[in-house]
């Protein structure tokens, strides 16, 4: 049996290392896993407390329409329960686009490096890859629209960014959509919107109603915590959205997902905690960025990418040994650099003194 051509120059996904995996490497007892950007102070109490109150019947399939967490979000979001698509995790949205608009005629253009889901999907479609290179950790969004040929399909951007951080600002929007043509999908993926200060966060919503080529994606697995269920979504006009639903597996989401998700929404007091102690711990480790001499991304994130004097794999390995997960930059296109997640402040305040040390023996420089 033969699989596709394209199969032959691919490889599976690489996720970080996990916890247990490493504590038995390195038989270490305690382990902080700072690598995926997850959310460090885990979910909402409403969870387990509905998740209980609820009971599962697994041997039910769950409702295809995913009706309870459909009207919750588009009762709050002010839109038509309709326009939602729901995935098992937004990367499931990802691959609903990509089956839907993508094939061995078509090109599609993406930032590089930016989050790798949009590149292995298309290629599994037969896509042209079109990247282009971010300017200082940003979008490069002149030269994407540049890029653009009668063979586009979908462009991707992803903001904030993943590797950088980086926030695309709303008028750049504006201005990319309004110019760019109206055959082509734009993909504008908010895996981390509830990150972004508020006052920065575009108003990707009302964009929406006013572009019927975007589609716009979030997820319920970075702020909210639920990485561990895949549940995330897509919101676009009818005409899309009705289209990616007609793709759409009939029974994606599992009924524990929704039940989750609906009670992890509707607890945005845990929200609003989780992106204060986010947005004080990032603060101070940029403060201590500073004083180590290290430059970092502007990142509108839980997440910074750190530049480095040396390989990123260097610090990823030193690190591990302390007891702490990064992920490297060798793998995300920054070989000089690494993603650190931003945990709890006991964390933060144990993994900066790890590095503290790492530099000092790197740089030959004393730090107080």
């Amino acid at each position: 049996m033969k699989a596709k051509k394209i199969f032959e120059s691919m490889s599976p996904y690489k996720p970080g290392k996990q916890i247990d995996d490493v504590k038995e490497e390195l038989g270490l007892a305690q382990i902080y896993k700072l690598a995926s950007n997850e959310n460090p102070f885990g979910y909402s109490k409403q969870v387990d407390e509905t998740v209980k109150a609820h009971g599962n019947h697994f041997e039910i399939y769950p409702d295809g329409y995913a009706t309870e967490l459909r009207q919750v979000l588009s009762s709050d979001l002010n839109i038509d329960p309709d326009q939602l698509i729901f995935g098992c995790g937004s990367d499931e949205v990802i691959d609903i686009i990509c089956r839907t608009y993508i094939d061995e005629d078509s090109e599609t253009i993406m930032a590089t490096p930016t989050f790798p889901q949009y590149k292995h999907n298309a290629l599994i479609q037969g896509a042209k890859i079109i990247e282009v290179p971010l300017v200082d950790g940003y979008h490069d969004l002149a030269s994407m629209l540049a890029a653009i040929t009668e063979k586009t399909k979908v462009v991707w951007l992803c903001t904030p960014n993943n590797p950088t951080g980086c926030l695309i600002a709303e008028q750049a929007l504006k201005d990319f959509l309004t110019n760019c043509p109206k055959h082509v999908v734009v993909v504008l993926d908010e895996a981390y919107y509830e990150y972004i200060i508020k006052d920065q966060a575009p108003n990707s919503l009302a964009l929406v109603n006013e572009h019927a080529n975007l589609i716009v994606l979030r997820t319920f697995s970075k702020a909210y915590g639920l990485a561990g269920l895949r549940i995330g979504y897509g919101i676009a006009a009818l005409p899309i959205s009705d289209t990616l639903n007609i793709a759409r597996g009939p029974f994606n989401t599992t009924q524990l997902a929704q039940k989750a998700a609906v009670a992890a929404y509707q607890d945005q007091a845990f929200i609003s905690y989780s992106y204060e102690e986010t947005l004080k711990n990032k603060n101070s480790f940029k403060t201590v960025l500073d004083e180590l001499g290290l430059s970092y991304y502007d990142s509108e994130t839980n997440f910074l990418f750190v530049k480095l004097p040396v390989s990123g794999d260097l610090l990823f390995e030193y690190l591990l040994t302390q007891g702490f997960i990064v992920r490297s930059g060798e793998a995300l296109g920054h070989p000089n650099g690494v993603r650190i997640t931003i945990g709890t402040k006991e964390q933060m305040a144990l993994m900066q003194e790890a590095m503290k040390t790492f530099i000092t023996k790197h740089t030959g420089t004393e730090q107080s």
